[in-house]
């Protein structure tokens, strides 16, 4: 039997799961949800989805195990927002998930394994977060096929090696606007960056060291090898020597000193004493 024409549209719907949410705007598989004053997320969408915009709201969270249903889903916008962190888990099932947008938010730091199940990832976005201060060494594990990373306008100082060494297929980083600590800890990064530059484009030529003062206002790829010239010293024999030679003396200084402190509070005390029996 040949299905109605308005039961051939319900049928529709049912295998594309439930209908546009009611703030949103949909069309084909793009649902934008951007810019309606939501504090959380539409509880329901299309399960075909593949573009979702939840730009320039309020949210502040989002709930665990969110995507479960959105295997379809590979563009995610949450640019804008109040989002301090993500629930584990989020992207078990966003297994096609490829651009990720979370700039514009309230994170603090990125935590280990944050993105592990988005193994397709292949443009993460976390600028202007202006809290973010610290990015684990393990916070982008298993994004082998990422290749922009956006780490700009956040509070970093500093950012282990090992977190980026785990993207070999990185074209892009953006971290300039971060006050940048420009230590002994720094080097290893620096000569990541050097040797990726050819392959990798950055925006590190418009990073600024916010300290030491002696580097303030530098520009990381100013920075060469001899600025971390003192990181590297050694002490010689000769040097062991002398600080020994250095010590010993103090020591005897300092024993001679409360020698002479000794004799003297001795000395007077007798006199004190000496006076108190002239008296008497």
């Amino acid at each position: 039997m040949l299905l109605s024409p308005w039961l051939a549209v319900a049928a529709a719907a049912v295998a594309a799961g439930a209908g546009c949410p009611a703030p949103c705007a949909c069309r084909g598989q793009a649902v934008d949800c951007s810019e309606r004053r939501l504090f959380s997320v539409p509880p329901e969408l299309p399960l075909d989805t593949g573009n979702l915009s939840l730009a320039h709201n309020r949210i502040a969270s989002i709930p665990p195990g969110y995507l479960a249903c959105y295997a379809e889903l590979r563009v995610l916008d949450l640019r804008n927002n109040s989002l301090a962190d993500l629930p584990a888990g989020l992207f078990l099932a966003a297994r096609r998930l490829a651009h990720l947008d979370l700039s514009y938010n309230n994170f603090s730091h990125v935590a280990a394994d944050t993105f592990l199940e988005a193994g397709a990832l292949v443009r993460l976005d976390l600028s202007h977060n202006p809290g973010l201060r610290r990015v684990h060494p393990q916070a982008f594990r298993g994004l082998a096929q990422l290749r922009d990373l956006d780490l700009s306008y956040g509070a970093l100082a500093a950012l282990s090696l090992e977190a980026l060494e785990g993207l070999p297929g990185l074209v892009s980083l953006q971290i300039g606007g971060n006050p940048w600590v420009c230590g002994c800890t720094m080097e290893p990064f620096l000569k990541w960056l050097r040797s990726r530059v050819q392959r990798c484009s950055s925006d590190s030529q418009l990073a600024e060291c916010r300290a030491p003062p002696e580097v303030e206002g530098a520009l990381l790829f100013s920075l060469t090898e001899e600025s971390f010239k003192a990181c590297h010293l050694t002490l010689t024999l000769d040097d062991y020597l002398f600080i020994a030679f250095v010590g010993f003396v103090v020591s005897i200084a300092s024993v001679a000193t409360n020698f002479l402190l000794g004799i003297t509070a001795n000395c007077c005390h007798r006199w004190s004493k000496a006076s108190e029996d002239e008296e008497i």
